[in-house]
């Protein structure tokens, strides 16, 4: 439980990614937050973060009322008018903004980024990665709960997190080709099994592809029925390959404590860039080469760090 707020709001636009980040640091902090998806309306939308007047406006049916919480989280071009507007509102609430927010991060009390946003100040902290929910006691509990469906596949078990297309990087029909493949020699090279996770982004042809090609190798294939067993594959995986295009899923891989092999994509960016090879210096994930070996590695893990800032608000 936080020694200094007892409530907490987490805004976003409702992306999971992004929302995923904000519950993970309420969730370091003890707290249970109340969740916002908030909509603007124009010509806030199109503007945001810089058209900082009328914000009373600015939300399509505005549910940020009284009581004001003790913590905002948010983050996003689109929560930054939110935190703008409670800082008006509720002056004693304190305002973490994770990731760049494209203004000054004087507007904030506290801005989180990862070190390939390049954001410095003096209420800046940086962070390797993404913010994230995979703390070792959610990992050790879903991976509890998930062995029993696993327990007759050989080992090294491979869990694969596959992507999909992005702003940055492609993933077509050739390249989950290509992606099953890799999947389907390396269970093979090493006498393992495949646990296997796509997202929303993998889309639903490569996903019955990708099904329907690493069907004949040992191991778990989650085709969306039901709830994702993604953070009991990252306990329970002997060894991850996490597709190159998401921040978080390659964060919360790292945080797992296993070998982490990053798998290119088409595509790409000088920020990811920058993001994959940090980790690899520091030996928290290694460039997929057509190897996966379980080596040891070092495990990232920040969000207590994060916490204790956070705390520390002046």
């Amino acid at each position: 439980m936080s020694r200094r707020f007892s409530s907490c709001w987490v805004v976003t636009d409702g992306k999971s990614g992004m929302e995923s980040q904000c519950l993970g640091l309420a969730e370091a902090l003890g707290l249970e937050p109340k969740i916002f998806r908030t909509a603007l309306r124009e010509p806030w939308h199109s503007l945001a973060p810089h058209l900082r007047v009328g914000l009373g406006n600015a939300f399509v049916d505005n549910p940020l009322s009284p009581p004001w919480p003790d913590l905002l989280i948010a983050t996003g071009r689109q929560s930054v008018p939110a935190s703008l507007f409670l800082r008006k509102r509720s002056p004693r609430t304190k305002r973490v903004q994770i990731q760049d927010p494209v203004i000054n991060p004087r507007h904030f009390d506290l801005v989180i980024a990862p070190i390939h946003d390049d954001l410095w100040g003096r209420n800046v902290i940086q962070t390797i990665g993404a913010l994230h929910r995979a703390t070792p006691k959610r990992l050790a509990a879903e991976g509890a709960q998930f062995a029993p469906r696993i327990a007759g596949l050989p080992r090294p078990r491979i869990g694969v997190l596959i992507g999909g297309e992005s702003g940055a990087y492609h993933f077509g029909a050739e390249d989950a080709r290509a992606l099953a493949k890799e999947m389907r020699e390396q269970a093979s090279r090493l006498g393992g099994s495949l646990l296997v996770t796509p997202s929303r982004r993998t889309g639903e042809d490569n996903v019955r592809f990708l099904r329907e090609a690493v069907s004949g190798a040992p191991g778990f294939f989650w085709d969306g029925a039901g709830a994702n067993p993604y953070f009991g594959i990252l306990g329970l995986a002997d060894v991850l390959l996490v597709t190159a295009d998401s921040v978080n899923m390659i964060t919360e891989a790292c945080a797992s404590g296993h070998p982490v092999y990053v798998y290119n994509l088409p595509g790409g960016s000088s920020k990811a860039e920058c993001l994959h090879e940090g980790l690899y210096l520091r030996g928290y994930a290694r460039p997929y080469q057509g190897s996966l070996e379980p080596l040891p590695t070092n495990r990232l893990y920040e969000m207590t760090r994060v916490a204790r800032a956070v705390e520390a608000i002046p």
